[in-house]
């Protein structure tokens, strides 16, 4: 089975040795995937909805290159530094998974790798066809 690693060509890439997503057969694994800013820096510092939503087209990206959907996302993590914001962050998960239901999960922690992250989200796909 084949291997192919997927860059977004984040500055933790090589420093921390690892992909933005990698494709094994029919599954994708994409990382946990930050609000990075166009250009760098963080996306919408302090606006939950608007950071997941950058979260998401990453993680879309991601998975487009690797010949995947959002429809074939199986299950999602969403890691957030403030659960009381939970409905923001779901309603732009449900946006784009709405239909697709992915099982899922939203865990509160303590921080992210940048201090005005709110949210970081990891998805696993499997391609059916």
């Amino acid at each position: 089975m084949e291997r192919q690693n997927i860059s977004s060509g984040s500055k933790w890439e090589p420093t921390v040795g690892y992909s933005r997503a990698v494709r094994v057969g029919n599954q994708v694994f994409v990382s946990g995937t930050a609000p990075v800013a166009e250009g760098g820096g963080t996306h919408a510092p302090g606006e939950a909805y608007a950071q997941t939503k950058r979260c998401l087209e990453i993680i879309l990206k991601a998975l487009a290159e690797a010949g995947a959907s959002a429809k074939d996302v199986v299950r999602t993590r969403m890691f957030v530094t403030d659960i009381s914001r939970s409905d923001e962050y779901g309603r732009a998960h449900g946006e784009v998974f709405g239909d697709i239901r992915p099982a899922t999960a939203m865990i509160g922690v303590a921080a992210l790798i940048e201090p005005d992250m709110l949210i970081e989200i990891e998805a696993d796909a499997v391609i059916l066809g």
